[in-house]
């Protein structure tokens, strides 16, 4: 009987019970990561590294975009920001011009704290109902 890997079971376990707000929290994150590795690869010459990193940004962004609730008209400005992080992006990776990556980053981290201000005082007043 094979061994299960605890932190892919811990990570499974996490995103399995994680709330909507919390999944797209992981999102920006993760989409962080991505670009932080995509501009180590860079800094290294590892040309495929690099690609598959900014690759894994775009799909989050992908995902981050078809998610948008388009009845709320903030939704269409979050469409355009998140198209030119995107472009950002595919720029950096053909020009191998790391602030291009930075701009998307930060775009993706003005985002994720945002959402992570949401997410506490959501919190705070779901347990000041209880």
């Amino acid at each position: 009987m094979a061994m299960n890997n605890p932190y892919a079971t811990y990570q499974n376990n996490t995103v399995n019970t994680s709330t909507p707000g919390e999944l797209t929290l992981m999102l920006y994150n993760g989409c962080m990561k991505f670009i932080e590795q995509a501009k180590r690869a860079m800094d290294d010459n590892n040309i495929e590294e690099k690609n598959k990193s900014v690759q894994k940004a775009q799909a989050i962004i992908s995902e981050l975009m078809l998610t948008l609730d388009s009845s709320y008209p903030i939704s269409a400005n979050m469409l355009v920001l998140y198209e030119f992080a995107n472009s950002r992006l595919i720029d950096g990776n053909i020009k191998n011009d790391s602030a291009l990556f930075e701009e998307a980053s930060d775009i993706i981290k003005e985002f994720r704290d945002t959402w992570k201000q949401v997410i506490q005082i959501n919190r705070q007043k779901q347990y000041a109902n209880v």
